[in-house]
């Protein structure tokens, strides 16, 4: 039977660690359970918040609907000569899903080693690091249409991934339910260390033939060493995305800084670095309030104490401004404000 609950704290449910409500609240730990949910045209109706690991938001404010907590858990794989697909149910822990591929010697996820979150919440946001993102090794996903009650078969054509971004965030958002998600792997391992960082560490280390298990280690501790730990210090991750320009923009951002960090892209646009930008303008390790930028890592906002969200967003606003008129670039917030 499926229990809902009302005015519940999700403090423990996001980790910026912010104290807000949920005026509804239920956890799904079976396909079942949402066709029960959604047999009432009551939860229909009612706004509604699907989370994971609560790793990709921002409350400024109690939510006055239903959130919806995905616990879908389980593992399986199939293996086609060098070939392997693993699927893993919507509410598993992504880390413990790479970790679980990592030690089978399924190669492909170990550059996304320690991202926080859940596996359903991976197609959505499009989750990436250090040179690989979700969509290179992402086969097909499962989810539930609220409003017409289906399951839904989603291959890689359908998901229309683009940077940090899919269609589940666009036309489908709060529309379907991601239950599973299966992941094309390899046996065969292509190591990936493109990413400066990576081969740097590995040289410090003195390996230099790196098995997907050298590169997992390896990201884990540049993570670790670069980012806060979000059950000490409330955060999520990376707080903007990078940007992405057109050449034109770019010479003209060059000109007049012309040791800004950024990184050439197939589609002949140019990714710059977000945090070295913040860090131009004064902003890495600042606090004001109980909010900061990670000493560290000034893409990263942190809750040192018990702020509120709309300190949170205000902080992050001021960024936005400040780099705006420094560099005639707007940032964009990855994480989802509600």
């Amino acid at each position: 039977m499926l229990l809902i609950t009302e005015n519940v704290s999700l403090k423990r449910m996001n980790t910026f660690g912010v104290e807000v409500y949920a005026r509804w609240f239920t956890e799904i730990n079976t396909e079942r359970d949402l066709e029960e949910l959604f047999s009432s045209d009551k939860w229909k109706s009612t706004p509604r918040l699907i989370i994971g690991g609560g790793s990709n938001l921002l409350f400024t404010k109690d939510f006055e609907g239903i959130v919806i907590k995905m616990n879908i858990q389980g593992v399986t794989q199939n293996i086609k000569g060098t070939q392997v697909f693993v699927t893993a149910g919507g509410g598993v822990v992504w880390n413990d899903l790479v970790k679980y591929c990592v030690t089978n010697g399924f190669a492909g996820m170990e550059n996304l080693s320690l991202i926080p979150g859940s596996v359903g919440a991976s197609p959505v946001q499009n989750i990436g690091a250090y040179g690989v993102e979700l969509k290179d090794v992402f086969f097909s996903c499962k989810g539930y249409h609220i409003e017409t009650g289906e399951m839904r078969k989603f291959n890689y054509e359908d998901c229309h991934f683009d940077y940090r971004d899919s269609i589940f965030k666009r036309e489908l958002k709060n529309q379907v339910v991601i239950t599973s998600v299966t992941f094309k792997l390899s046996l065969e391992a292509e190591i990936n260390i493109s990413y400066g960082a990576i081969s740097q560490e590995l040289q410090a280390r003195d390996i230099h033939n790196p098995t997907i298990e050298d590169v997992s280690k390896v990201v884990a501790d540049i993570r670790v060493a670069k980012l806060p730990d979000p059950s000490t210090i409330g955060n999520a991750g990376s707080f903007f995305k990078n940007p992405v320009i057109n050449t034109s923009q770019f010479e003209q951002i060059q000109s007049a800084f012309p040791d800004i960090v950024h990184y050439c892209l197939p589609n002949s646009t140019i990714k710059l670095a977000a945090g070295w930008m913040i860090d131009q303008c004064g902003w890495k390790g600042k606090q004001i309030g109980q909010t900061a930028t990670w000493q560290n890592q000034a893409l990263v906002i942190v809750n040192i104490g018990n702020a509120l969200g709309t300190e949170i967003y205000n902080f992050s606003q001021s960024i936005i401004d400040d780099v705006n008129e420094k560099f005639s670039v707007i940032l964009e917030r990855e994480v989802n404000v509600i």
